[in-house]
């Protein structure tokens, strides 16, 4: 049975971070170089544009002595690592082969250079980096500003870490998490672009963001001017939810005009960063933490991007972790458009609408437990079929009866199955009440619901997606 949602302030087992600094990134795409061009130093999922420091170490602070440990964790266990997570230099892949060549994070850190040396990836900067790790207290001090400011930290084996990222092959180590992870974020669509947006993308991305918001997706995207704000503030006008990747720590947002706008999205979603809440925004982080915008989304949409943009770099990363990419097609003789022209040439799906979206992502997401085997019995099930979200736990949604006419003739039908209304919709439980066992016109649920068609079309998608309704041959639909 899975979990229920928890706000992230209240998760107490989840301890402390790191600051994801390598000396050559991890979780770069193939054949990119760090630095290689101006792609590499921007905002990345903006684009090239974003100017930030390329170099620097994290500002220092003074953070509050006292640390409270959360009773019933292997303290000391979590320490240790992330006293070796907040190494510089070490990432997530490098973590996994110290783990697998000393089995603790506490071996790893009692053992000599020349032991550290025979470890791939591993060399005597390193090494050295390695046995001078921050103490313990450093640690215990980092835990204590993340409690006082209401910052969770998650780690892979963490129950509330997000399950599409898990299964990368190089998950971050930590994610600081500030705001509400819930389940229906599984459903996440990320979509990039360029800083020097023209008004036609911002227009489109604003759209994209809202349509598919109000059908139930979360939109993920990088805080970036441009394209990403205009996608973050889509989804925050339709009533969606959105979380914003930082390239920077979370009590850091940069660019820093974008302050009101992070706090936005953690009331309707949350802030994620690899970096330790106070870390400035380091050029070469960003293409890192692209990866994160796409390994939190079954699909990538780039909105408008030039040939060189940061946003290639996340749709590159979606390729390599076997997501989905779309592109909005733009002029041939503009340059913001030649990024996403060549997606297209290159076979990227085009977007127009939301619905060109949902219509590529429907068969994946509905066999998620295929994907991702991880998941499997974590899904409600209606008729044997395997819903594609997490329930939450007994007592927080309950059997919604509801009634149905099919053809104009009064009928009862069979209701919201138990524990799914906390997961859906306004929208969604409306169209879902009105669709009884047999076939159901959608004029019939346009009639009833009151909402506009478009709307209807979108939600009866999102429910196929979720294998709640299924199409029928002309205008009808039934339940599964």
């Amino acid at each position: 049975m899975a979990r229920e949602s928890r706000k992230v302030s209240d998760l107490d087992q989840l301890l402390l971070g790191f600051e994801g600094h390598e000396a050559q990134p991890e979780g770069q795409p193939p054949g990119q170089k760090e630095d290689s061009d101006d792609a590499l130093t921007g905002q990345g999922a903006a684009g090239p544009e974003e100017a930030v420091p390329k170099s620097g170490a994290s500002s220092a602070r003074a953070l509050p002595s006292h640390s409270a440990i959360p009773a019933g964790e292997d303290v000391e266990s979590r320490i240790a690592y992330l006293r070796l997570a907040l190494v510089e230099g070490v990432g997530p892949r490098t973590i996994q082969f110290l783990l697998a060549r000393f089995g603790t994070p506490e071996a790893v850190l009692r053992a000599s250079p020349t032991a550290l040396q025979r470890v791939p990836r591993i060399g005597p900067v390193l090494a050295e980096r390695i046995t001078q790790a921050p103490s313990e207290t450093e640690v215990r001090e980092l835990l204590a500003l993340c409690r006082q400011e209401n910052i969770a930290i998650l780690f892979p084996d963490s129950p509330d870490y997000p399950e599409l990222l898990r299964q990368l092959p190089d998950p971050p180590t930590v994610l600081f998490v500030k705001g509400e992870l819930l389940p229906q974020d599984y459903f996440a669509v990320a979509i990039v672009g360029t800083r020097h947006a023209t008004p036609y993308g911002l227009r489109q991305a604003e759209r994209l963001a809202a349509g598919l918001a109000a059908v139930g997706f979360t939109i993920v995207s990088g805080l970036a001017r441009g394209i990403d704000a205009a996608a973050h503030r889509g989804a925050l006008l339709a009533g969606g939810r959105t979380l914003a990747v930082l390239g920077s720590g979370i009590l850091n947002v940069y660019p820093p005009e974008h302050k009101d706008l992070a706090h936005q999205i953690v009331s309707q979603g949350a802030l994620l960063s690899e970096c330790r809440p106070f870390d400035p925004p380091v050029g070469n982080r960003f293409p890192k933490r692209n990866r994160i915008i796409s390994g939190l989304s079954w699909g990538t949409i780039v909105v408008e991007a030039g040939a060189k943009s940061g946003a290639l770099i996340t749709a590159q990363h979606a390729l390599n972790q076997g997501r989905e990419v779309f592109a909005v097609p733009g002029r041939a003789d503009d340059r913001t458009a030649q990024g996403c022209n060549r997606l297209l040439r290159d076979g990227a799906t085009m977007v127009t609408c939301p619905e060109d979206v949902i219509e590529v992502l429907r068969p994946m997401i509905a066999s998620g437990r295929d994907h991702f085997p991880a998941k499997r019995g974590k899904y409600p099930t209606v008729a044997g079929a395997n819903v594609g979200f997490p329930v939450s736990e007994p007592g927080a949604g309950g059997t919604c009866e509801a009634s149905s006419v099919l053809a104009g003739s009064a009928r009862p039908s069979s209701g919201v199955p138990a524990g799914l209304g906390a997961n859906l919709s306004e929208k969604e439980l409306a169209v879902l009440r009105a669709v009884g066992e047999d076939p159901t016109s959608i004029d019939w649920i346009v009639a009833s619901t009151g909402l506009p068609t478009a709307e209807v079309l979108a939600t009866i998608s999102l429910l196929e997606m979720r294998q709640l309704l299924r199409r029928l041959g002309g205008n009808w639909v039934c339940r599964r």
